[in-house]
């Protein structure tokens, strides 16, 4: 089976791997990856490759970056490579009818939710951010809406309750690679399901906005640490601080609940802060919001004690 690939950041690169090292059991032939174009980062905006073209080039697939899907260009691209099956996982476009009917296997996308919640760009992120403590990926038969076609197969992944955006992105990766390799093979033995999904239980996963960063400590400390690991390692939840008459962007990597309940009259007050134990404690809404790791403004990650040390937080201050 002639297998083209779309795909982009690291939970693409994972997909991509496993059908490549699979080959040798399969007998699968990779002819194409298909990633975004190399987009320019950094002070000198150097173009840097997607994750997925790094892989590819490295290992000697054939490499694409279209700007569009939607021209006769890539149609006459399919018609080159012929691929029996398409497999997409966060490629970042929606496909045309032309591409999506050209493959008899049709086309299927790696999804990193249990479908039909979480729809969209951030499923991952918003799965952390409602404090699930059971997520997955679900792999489905592509069609023209946005997460909904028919679901082929599903692997749910348990979630630590002080879990990150990266950690969790890491093992969703790898847990998707092994959902796909064995839907794959199923596909081609004429043995895969479908099963169409419900509509009125979808939920949706938009990208996050930079407005979504800015904590707001009026809320409860559990909401708070969700939002903070969801944004972990980036691009990272902030607040201002204000010091010693002074307010500067603080941005949050790691925290934890040291209080469920409680109010507080003034939330954003630091109660606490131990440089020995590493610690800065935050009162919310309701709860106490204990904050561990931080990358003040101007600076490079830190643990909270050093950031103690430096005398550049005390008691009273104020987060916001």
């Amino acid at each position: 089976m002639k297998i083209l690939f779309m795909g982009t950041p690291e939970f693409a690169r994972d997909q991509l791997s496993a059908l490549w090292e699979s080959r040798a059991e399969t007998g699968w032939e990779i002819v194409g990856a298909v990633s975004q174009p190399d987009k320019p980062k950094g002070r000198g905006y150097k173009l840097i490759p997607t994750p997925v073209k790094e892989y590819a080039t490295a290992n000697n697939i054939p490499v694409f970056q279209p700007e569009t899907v939607k021209d006769e260009a890539f149609a006459a691209l399919l018609d080159t490579l012929a691929p029996d099956l398409i497999v997409v996982a966060a490629y970042g476009k929606m496909l045309p009818k032309n591409v999506l009917d050209f493959p008899r296997y049709g086309c299927i996308n790696v999804h990193g939710s249990i479908l039909p919640a979480y729809r969209g760009a951030a499923p991952i992120q918003r799965a952390l951010m409602d404090g699930l403590k059971v997520t997955g990926n679900t792999i489905q038969y592509m069609a023209a809406g946005m997460d909904t076609g028919d679901i082929i197969s599903v692997g749910e992944v348990t979630v630590g309750e002080d879990e990150d955006f990266g950690s969790l992105y890491d093992r969703m990766g790898k847990a998707g690679a092994e959902l796909l390799l064995d839907t794959v093979k199923k596909i081609e033995a004429g043995i895969a399901t479908r099963t169409p999904q419900d509509d009125t239980r979808a939920t949706f996963a938009p990208k996050i906005d930079k407005a979504e960063c800015r904590l707001d400590f009026s809320a409860d400390a559990r909401m708070l640490h969700n939002r903070i690991r969801a944004l972990s390692p980036a691009p990272l939840a902030f607040a201002y601080l204000t010091h010693d008459g002074e307010t500067k962007m603080l941005k949050l990597v790691k925290a934890e609940v040291e209080k469920e309940d409680g109010e507080h009259d003034n939330p954003g007050t630091v109660l606490a802060v131990d440089a020995k134990k590493g610690y800065i404690s935050v009162a919310c809404g309701k709860g106490i919001l204990r904050v561990t790791a931080l990358v003040p403004e101007g600076k490079g990650k830190m643990n909270a004690g050093d950031f103690i040390r430096g005398r550049k937080i005390a008691e009273a201050d104020l987060l916001g």
